[in-house]
């Protein structure tokens, strides 16, 4: 199993909504319980969220450490969990995307995968390329550096 999505992908769309996953994004989530991805649409950008069942666990877990039925509680799960789609593969490896999706991310003939870890985003390719070179301004402008390693219990680094 791949221990990280990462780089991007362009693949096509076919009219009827398919899209073939990259092999590397399948092969991470080929060990869990479900033989697809979840995605839901991004209420950050237009784009589209995707995602295993371990990281879809991480956010009912950290839903549930939210107040119970508190308006941040309510609407989070809203977004993500009441608009999320489970999209099995098909034999060659394709999901199909519902219309909604294709809609919030301006997805035509051609669909830009960006890995993000644990996630991945799927984007339409000239919005991807936009929204990458702002991304990248905005992070040198900052001069944004990651954060020391993290300590584990015997004061090494995990």
């Amino acid at each position: 199993m791949a221990s990280r999505l990462i780089g991007t992908h362009v693949n096509k769309i076919d009219k009827k909504g398919r899209v073939s996953v990259p092999k590397p994004f399948r092969d991470f989530f080929k060990d869990q319980d479900f033989a697809g991805i979840y995605v839901f649409r991004s209420f950050k950008d237009a784009a589209l969220e995707g995602t295993g069942d371990a990281f879809m666990d991480e956010i009912v877990d950290r839903l549930d450490d939210l107040e119970m039925f508190s308006d941040e509680q309510e609407d989070l799960a809203a977004v993500i969990l009441q608009n999320s789609f489970q999209l099995p593969f098909d034999p060659e490896g394709r999901v199909a995307l519902p219309q909604i999706l294709m809609e919030h991310a301006g997805l035509g003939t051609e669909a830009v995968f960006a890995g993000r870890g644990r996630r991945f985003q799927i984007w339409q390719p000239e919005a991807y390329e936009e929204n990458n070179r702002e991304t990248f301004e905005r992070v040198r402008s900052r001069g944004a550096t990651l954060p020391p390693p993290r300590r584990g219990p015997d004061g090494g680094s995990r």
